[in-house]
């Protein structure tokens, strides 16, 4: 359980980056290939176990999501109305991993995941989109979610909406390339070129973008943004 003192950390960082909301033009790259710099990590293990490993590192000028300990790397800045681009693979073992967009409130399921709508990248799965907090609607909604009773945001709702497409990734190994296009109240995914997903309504339409670590070791290159 989280004590007071963290909570009040952990909100005032994401307090004090919501007001760097950006409007960039301009294509530019959200990972120097260096280090961390305009991200930073939440991690709940960490509070409990401060000398538990940090799950996202650089490696061979990739940035690499390690899987465990679970958590997230974070944009300091806030993203609104824009087009992300970046380059991922499972280069060891298939597995889970997503892009986080209009994050915004910290640990809202399983006390983990911050509010968002998450673009999965899952082998074989990449496209879904799962909501966490914050809600999408797209066409075929019962087809590709389930019974509308059992649609919601929060724990043991159905909050998988499935994507459009078969076969869009590459063989396991070869990187991919996904698209996300954040236009107001839209989001639309394209992965190796394919519009995988695109959805309206969302209640969110600013807010982080966030990379997970959930239990598999992906690596990201080229990631760049730019606003519309």
């Amino acid at each position: 359980m989280l004590n007071v003192k963290t909570c009040i950390i952990i909100l005032a960082s994401w307090c004090a980056s919501c007001s760097q909301t950006t409007g960039q033009k301009s294509a530019v790259s959200l990972f120097n290939g260096k280090d961390l710099t305009g991200w930073h990590m939440d991690v709940p293990e960490r509070d409990t176990v401060p000398a538990a490993r940090k799950p996202f590192i650089v490696r061979d000028g990739n940035l690499v999501s390690l899987g465990t300990p679970v958590g997230h790397l974070i944009t300091d800045s806030v993203f609104k109305d824009y087009v992300l681009e970046a380059e991922y693979r499972f280069a060891g073992e298939p597995g889970n991993c997503g892009i986080l967009v209009h994050a915004s409130t910290p640990r809202i399921l399983y006390k983990i995941f911050p509010k968002s709508i998450e673009v999965q990248l899952m082998h074989e799965n990449a496209g879904d989109f799962w909501c966490i907090g914050e809600n999408i609607e797209v066409p075929d909604m019962e087809k590709r979610r389930g019974h509308k009773d059992a649609w919601g945001t929060v724990e043991g709702k159905e909050r998988r909406i499935l994507n459009l497409t078969d076969n869009s990734e590459k063989p396991l190994g070869e990187w991919n390339k996904v698209r996300i296009e954040c236009r107001e109240d839209k989001v639309r995914v394209w992965i190796n070129e394919d519009l995988v997903n695109e959805g309206s309504n969302a209640t969110a339409s600013k807010g982080h973008i966030a990379l997970q670590a959930e239990g598999s070791e992906v690596e990201f290159r080229n990631l760049m943004l730019k606003g519309l």
